[in-house]
């Protein structure tokens, strides 16, 4: 009986998303670690989401869409550079997690592009996310909003993605 009590707490517990710590986020066989973005200035229309993606699972899954009531859209993209020059394509297809693997979304390479923000991102706050998978459940998360550092410098239109 108390086996069975304890099983099925553990399978409940798999099926939801809980921080386990501040910056951890656990659903199932998917563990998404220090989700955050930067501060926007006032009108910018974007922001940035950055985690790292951890498949514990023996099925690949794929990061296929992400949701926050603070943007209209959420898109997931890569930079790349080439010859000196940075690009930037949308991922429609989505963003494989290989089962075993972590896969990162940092600057200057994987991310989630917030589209049409509804007001500034500011430091310090937390924007609530859900992010899908094909493989595995959705997951509710908390992108931290930390302070700009030197990577993406603000210029006199707002925000330089150019680095994106």
């Amino acid at each position: 009986m108390v086996a069975n009590v304890f099983l099925g707490v553990s399978l409940l517990s798999g099926a939801v998303s809980t921080p386990v710590v501040a910056d951890e986020f656990v659903a199932g066989e998917i563990t998404i670690n220090n989700p955050w973005s930067r501060p926007t200035p006032p009108g910018a229309p974007m922001g940035v989401g950055y985690m790292a993606i951890t498949n514990n699972g023996d099925s690949d899954v794929t990061l296929t869409s992400a949701v926050t009531p603070r943007a209209k859209s959420v898109s997931i993209h890569e930079s790349t550079m080439k010859d000196g020059i940075m690009s930037m394509r949308s991922l429609t297809e989505g963003l494989a997690i290989p089962a075993g693997e972590t896969v990162e979304l940092k600057p200057h390479s994987y991310h989630l592009m917030l589209e049409k923000l509804d007001a500034p991102l500011k430091a310090g706050e937390s924007v609530p996310m859900t992010v899908n998978f094909t493989g595995t459940a959705a997951m509710t998360i908390e992108l931290s909003v930390e302070p700009m550092d030197g990577d993406m410098q603000m210029n006199e239109q707002g925000m330089d993605h150019s680095g994106h």
